[in-house]
Parts: C-alpha cells; structure tokens; sequence
C-alpha cells in the first residue's frame, strides 16, 4: 500500500471518472495509481486547463472535478483557475504535491508555503502529515466542496506519504547514512528519522475507503414556498432571473426545467443555467431586453444569481417593484438591493417546490409573455438585418449565425472570449441544460482549452464547440495537443480580427489611442495542425458553410479542429465597457 494508491481509492470511491493532471514528481505515484484502478488520467498542457478541465467535469456532472498539480509552480500556475472556480461556486478538489514532510521550510525543490496564497481562493485547506489521514482529507474535501455554496477545497499531499513505505525509508537512509555513521550526531539523525517515518505510516495498511456522502441542496421552508406562490399569483406581469445556482444540484436540472414550464413565468436565463429550457426556450424564456423587462415587471424572482454587475446590481429595478432573492450564499441574497423576500435555499429546490404548490400562471400572463415576444423578435429582425451588412472579411454576426445553423442538437458551447464571444451569446442558443460552459462572473480568458476538453469527456458522441476570440485562443492553443492525444474531437472557431476588440473599441474612443490592443492574424489554424489538430482557414463569407461542413466532418472522424475565422468590425456592441 502506497499514499497514492489511497488517493486513487478515494476518487474511485467518490465516482470520479477523470483526474486532470500536468505530470510532476511530487504526484507520480497519485497518477500511477489512478491509471490503475480506472481513474483516467487526462494530462493537460497547462496547470490551468487541468483545473478549468475538472471545472467543466463538475458544472456537467454535480461531481466534483479533481485536479493534482505538483508542488511550487505547479500549484501557482493554478490560481487564476481555482478564483475562476471559487466565484463561479463549482465543486472542485484541488491536489497540491509537496515537499517531504521532514524536508519542509529548509530550501527543497519548489518548497514555498501552498496554504498562503491559495487559501483566500478556496473553501478549505488542509495539508496532510500521515499517510493514513489522507483518505479522511480527501472525503471531508469531497463533502465540503459540495455542501452550502459549492466551491473548490485545496489538499496538500507531501510526496514522501504518497510513495510506498520501503522506497521512502531507503530516501530517508541516503540523507541520515542509514545508521552507520560513526559520529553521534549522525546515529541521532537516524534514530529521528526512523521515528518520524513510523508516525506518518503506521496504521497506512488498516485505513478504509468509505463511501461518498453527498450532501443533499437546502431546501426552502414551507412558509417561505408560501409567501413566494402568494406573491406570485397576485402579480400580473411576474419574471424570473435564474443563475447559476439553479443547475449546481445536475441530478435535478430536468425537474427545475419541468418546475419553469409548469409556471409558465417569462424567464431569462444567465450563466450555468443557459440552456435549461433548451433550444426554443419552451415559449417563455427570452434573450433580449432583460433590463427593460426589470424595469416594468411587478415581481421579479432572482434565482441564484446575486445582485452584481451582471444585474446592474439591482438598481435598475424599481424599488417599488416586489423582489424575491433565492441563493444559496445568506450573504448574497442582500448584496446591493434588500429584497421584499430572501429565501436561504437551492434555487432548484424552490422552483420545484413553488411549482407543485401553484398552478400554472401562463394563461394569466399571455398578455405579458406577448408584450416581451414583441420586442424579442424585434431585435431578432435587427441582428439578422445586421448579420447582413458588409464588412471587411466576415461579419461576424453572419459567422455567428452559420455556426447556430451548423451545431447539432445536442452540442457542447464552450465560450472564451471578449467581443466575438459575446456576440455569439446573442445569437447561437444553447441545446439543453448543463450544455453552455462560460468563465463565469470573473471573466476569466483562457478557459476555453479546458473547459472544452472536460466538456468532451463528459458528452463524448456529441460535438464540442469552443467559440475563441483571437486575443483568448492564445492562452490554450497548446490544449490541442491535449485533445489529439487523447482523441477529443473538438471543433474550435477563432473568430479573428487582429484586436482586442471589446477593450479597443472604447479606448479608441475614450482616449484617443489603440496602445495594447492590436493583434496580428495569425496563422493559428496552423498551430492546431502542429499540435495534431485539422487547420482550416476562412476569410470569404460565401465558404463559412463549406468550411463548417468540413469541420463538422473532421470532428466526426474522431479529430479536433480549428477554424481561423477572419472576422471585420462593426459597431453591434457598441458602448459595451468591460470594467
């Protein structure tokens, strides 16, 4: 028995199929191990996409993902990942390597203190000293990246617990002499050596494996169902805003759906939970318009999702107008606007819930639904009129549009991006629920090669498709190494324009400079084809069917492919300020 066979028992236990990885010392035998007891090891190219790849694995799934990084860079590298994860509130396990347990603070390789800088960016942290506690670390890591607020856990493994008892003592013996120094000093050295190495492994042979405890999503009380289907069935023109908190319980996301077309309440749907309603949205649920909605709704039900900048944080409803928070964090349910209501709960749970105490309201709001339809498909009008204008290249709404037309109807959209990114949200609708993966409320670029690659694990026999902006494609390129070792066949579109384009189009504008914001077009379907990927490059709107087909195809062959789109400006996001 060895540490990191323990660790492999533990994922195994805890029904984790995938271990996102980039390979180092510190970890070898957690891998080792893994690989055989069927845990699959998908090694990355980047500590970040191991951990954007294990984000992705638990958005999809409810089980959260793992990750294990080696100590000092490898770890570090990870940080951006793991604040995208913890504000994103996706369960995750994050598996640090160290330094020996006696070796710790006197200048090993990659020997820093893991525990600072990570712990503000985490629920827990816990840095294991015997080799028998790491199954009990490892469970508690599990349970607590679930409960409350789902969020990810750090645990700190010491390489010398996840080796076998033998080769480590032989360690222990190169440093000490083994006990046959003649010099005091040096018999002392080793007696403390074979005592320390007896208190971190004994009892490493008796420890048990035990089952997963998952615990269950906070269920609202009955009263607060009751003020909620009260408040609900006297408004007239009532409108939900559901987040994603409203998906983070995945065995329940078909319920919540069902729950949402009962009530027949207009919805907007907006992180995680794009896509609940699926592709048409079941006649009441709507893209555009959401803030003039806010402002005429008579109740308006925020579900998980709290009150920050994505919802103009609250003011732009008026403070007369009844509101309803429902969120998983008590913090949140206050943050910048006290609702008439907050309900400490699942936000899942609470739709169920108010949907089997009151009928459906569709036909009490038909009037309602009719005025919101009215105004939707007349910004659908406008961005069709839009996707028609020339621009040099491609439009990129007209790009936008062919690849709606192009996805098959149970894909996968990863979006990493700025401005192309973020046109496409307005046009390519996705497929059903826990099928739309974005960064999150951090924004974070470079999500796109892990994200896509946990996706396609997830979903394999349906199409991935990753929508990059040119300046983000860069930060996880290399990932196509990743998806042609181990047989992902992604379909990746860069939509190119040589710009950071939503920060140039306001700074242009603003102050009268483009410093920092101009890319080159570069050949970035040709880096694909290096790392093992089909290249395919677009600049003629009248080949983008073709060239979609082709991509199509290639992916259905078993390839990943990426698609250099070369895309012109237009002004559709104008006044969109990224700050």
């Amino acid at each position: 028995m060895n540490g990191g066979r323990l660790v492999a028992e533990v994922l195994r236990a805890q029904g984790v199929d995938y271990l996102f990885t980039l390979c180092g010392g510190h970890i070898s035998p957690i891998l080792v191990e893994c690989d055989r007891v069927g845990v699959q090891v998908i090694d990355t190219r980047d500590e970040k996409s191991a951990v954007f790849a294990a984000d992705a694995v638990a958005r999809m799934t409810g089980v959260p993902g793992v990750a294990a990084v080696t100590a000092g860079p490898g770890l570090t590298n990870t940080l951006t990942a793991v604040q995208n994860a913890y504000l994103a509130e996706s369960p995750l396990v994050l598996i640090g390597g160290a330094t020996a347990t006696a070796l710790k603070g006197r200048g090993a390789l990659q020997d820093i203190d893991q525990v600072l800088p990570i712990a503000s960016m985490v629920k827990s942290t816990r840095r294991v000293g015997r080799a028998r506690d790491i199954v009990s670390a490892l469970e508690d890591a599990f349970e607590t990246a679930l409960e409350g607020v789902p969020g990810p856990v750090f645990v700190e493994l010491p390489v010398d617990l996840l080796y076998d008892p033998a080769t480590v003592r032989e360690w222990y013996g190169e440093m000490t002499g083994g006990g046959k120094g003649r010099s005091l000093p040096m018999r002392a050295l080793d007696v403390a050596a074979k005592a320390h190495l007896f208190r971190i492994f004994r009892g490493i042979d008796q420890v048990e494996v035990g089952p997963a405890r998952r615990p269950g999503p906070p269920a609202p009380t009955q009263g607060d169902v009751e003020q909620v289907a009260a408040m609900l069935q006297k408004a007239e023109r009532p409108l939900i805003v559901a987040g994603s908190q409203t998906v983070v319980d995945a065995a329940g996301v078909e319920r919540t759906a069902e729950a949402l077309r009962h009530l027949g309440v207009p919805v907007y749907l907006g992180g995680s939970a794009r896509g609940l309603l699926g592709r048409e949205g079941a006649g009441i649920q709507f893209r555009h318009k959401r803030s003039a909605a806010l402002k005429e709704a008579d109740l308006v039900i925020v579900c998980g999702f709290p009150f920050d900048f994505r919802l103009g944080y609250g003011m732009g409803i008026p403070r007369s107008t009844p509101v309803v928070t429902v969120n998983r964090d008590e913090a949140a349910l206050r943050k910048n606007r006290r609702p008439t209501l907050g309900v400490h709960a699942d936000a899942g749970r609470l739709l169920q819930q108010l949907a089997r105490a009151v009928p459906s309201q569709r036909s009490r709001v038909t009037g309602w639904i009719a005025t919101l339809n009215s105004r939707e498909a007349a910004r659908d009008a406008e961005i069709v009129q839009q996707a028609a204008e020339p621009t040099e290249h491609i439009n990129p709404l007209y790009l936008c549009r062919e690849i709606e037309r192009a996805m098959s109807d149970d894909a996968v959209m990863v979006v990493d991006g700025g401005d192309f990114v973020a046109t496409a949200s307005y046009i390519c609708k996705p497929r059903g629920p826990l099928r739309w993966l974005d960064p999150g409320v951090f924004g974070t670029l470079g999500v796109g090669g892990g994200f896509a690659g946990g996706a396609a694990l997830v979903r394999p026999g349906t199409e991935t498709w990753l929508l990059w902006g040119d300046g983000s494609s860069a930060y996880s390129l290399a990932e196509f190494d990743t998806f042609a070792r181990h047989g992902l066949p992604i379909i990746a579109v860069i939509g190119a324009d040589g710009s950071w384009a939503q920060i140039a189009r306001d700074q242009v504008e603003l102050l009268g400079s483009d410093c920092g914001t101009k890319l080159r077009r570069a050949d970035y379907h040709k880096v694909a084809e290096g790392y093992g990927g089909v290249g395919l490059e677009v600049d003629d709107p009248a080949d983008v069917p073709g060239v979609l087909a082709e991509a199509k195809a290639a992916a259905a062959r078993g390839r990943a492919v990426c698609v250099n789109a070369w895309i012109g400006a237009t002004d559709f996001r104008k006044g969109s300020l990224s700050i």
